[in-house]
């Protein structure tokens, strides 16, 4: 992770993301101490951009001028139980607010793999978990609070502002720095989950619908070596009364297996021989939402990895035509890859979202640490899937033009207004911003 400093800024040593395949351009993090900090910083600087947790495998957080953290504001989670929300500040990770939460008997819909990613930066990007009724994290935003290019603090609301802030939830940075959030919540819940092995590929052609609504949240895990799925993780959320599986899981014995795929005899870790203990806990032992949904424990602390990653969202419709289209590269794709997971997300009304106006289903691939075997399997990847109008995540790594990304994004063109509204002079582009977002083709 980039090294910060606070105050008068501190040459270090050359910044890196997570996975340190990308330096960045700034030498030195600023980490403004209050708001009013924060404010002044931006509005004096030339360009500007937030850093997160780190965890993007591209450019998206690189700035040509001041790359700031929000980690030394004060941090706030903040429920408001009659509307059934919580605020929180810009630098707040999933894993404390997973706890906080539920310290309190709340809970969020959903979280991704890991939670030890931001809050914000996870909505900017549009990061997401599984389940078939569930969105993206950013669809549980219900209020936006960001600085603009001025210094100027704007709050956009969903239920006041509707296209601004369906606009600006998903918004790469590009808008401003966003200090706050507020997000639905809904009363804690427990969940159980299970591991599969060795599904039959072939079943999904028929069943695909049947796996993958199986329970709350379903991931299937596959290295593309055999005609088999490796590993089918079940995430059945719990009724808090009567502990039996709420609407939408089906309940029955693991014993019986899964089309095939037979119950894991332990804990399993989605890229073999890697330690289970990292992983959140199986075996159908119930346990709290946030130590349950993500596939790691909040308490494993990813370090820089060896690995990159990318990943391409198909509207739902097409997932067995583009499973079978990416079998057809098994050759090129097996050799570099540590695993690939595929799951469902729910459709939603943000702009730059992958699943805008559409149900989805990503295909997600972890490669070995070499770029240079990895871009040209991107290429023949998005060759395959373009028939199926494939997205790819924003915070990824991805060879799609900027001309068939405005195609595939109807919005697109008003993103880039919103855009000059609140950052007329581009403070908070950068390179991969304007190549992909705001230059018109």
């Amino acid at each position: 992770m980039p090294g910060k400093s606070r105050g008068k800024p501190q040459l270090t040593q050359r910044l890196t993301n997570w996975a340190g395949n990308v330096a960045f351009q700034a030498e030195h993090v600023d980490l403004p101490a209050s708001l009013d900090e924060l404010r002044s910083l931006i509005a004096r600087s030339a360009k500007a951009h937030i850093l997160g947790s780190g965890h993007s495998f591209n450019r998206i957080a690189d700035s040509p001028g001041a790359l700031v953290s929000l980690d030394g504001l004060p941090q706030a989670v903040e429920i408001d139980v009659a509307a059934s929300t919580v605020r929180v500040s810009g630098s707040v990770r999933y894993a404390e607010l997973g706890r906080r939460l539920h310290d309190k008997g709340y809970a969020v819909r959903n979280m991704a793999s890991l939670p030890h990613i931001s809050v914000a930066g996870s909505c900017a990007t549009s990061t997401h978990g599984s389940g078939d009724a569930n969105g993206s994290l950013a669809t549980a935003v219900s209020a936006i609070e960001m600085v603009t290019a001025d210094g100027e603090v704007v709050v956009l609301d969903r239920d006041r502002d509707d296209d601004p802030f369906h606009g600006a939830v998903v918004g790469l940075g590009a808008l401003g720095a966003v200090v706050g959030l507020t997000l639905d919540i809904v009363p804690a819940f427990d969940v159980r989950q299970y591991v599969y092995e060795g599904l039959p590929v072939e079943v999904l052609d028929d069943h695909f619908e049947d796996v993958v609504s199986r329970a709350y949240s379903v991931s299937m895990f596959t290295d593309w070596r055999t005609s088999r799925i490796n590993q089918v993780w079940v995430k059945e959320r719990l009724d808090e009364a009567t502990g039996s599986p709420e609407t939408g899981g089906t309940g029955s014995s693991p014993a019986e297996g899964l089309f095939g795929a037979m119950p894991a005899d332990g804990p399993r870790h989605p890229v073999p021989g890697m330690p289970t203990v990292n992983c959140t806990e199986q075996m159908g032992v119930p346990g709290p939402w946030f130590e349950r949904l993500p596939h790691f424990r909040p308490d494993f602390t990813p370090s820089s990895g060896e690995e990159l990653q990318s990943e391409y969202m198909v509207p739902r419709r097409h997932a067995v035509a583009a499973l079978h289209a990416l079998e057809g590269l098994r050759d090129h794709i097996a050799p570099i890859l540590q695993i690939s997971e595929i799951r469902t997300i729910a459709a939603d009304r943000l702009w730059l979202s992958p699943a805008y106006g559409r149900d989805t289903v990503a295909f997600h691939f972890t490669w070995v640490k070499d770029p240079d075997t990895v871009l040209p399997v991107l290429g023949l990847i998005e060759e395959r899937l373009a028939p199926f109008e494939a997205r790819p995540h924003w915070g990824k790594l991805f060879t799609v033009p900027p001309k068939v990304l405005a195609a595939r994004y109807e919005r697109l063109a008003d993103f880039r207004t919103l855009a000059r509204h609140y950052d007329p002079e581009g403070k908070f582009t950068n390179d991969f911003i304007t190549q992909h977002i705001l230059q018109e083709n």
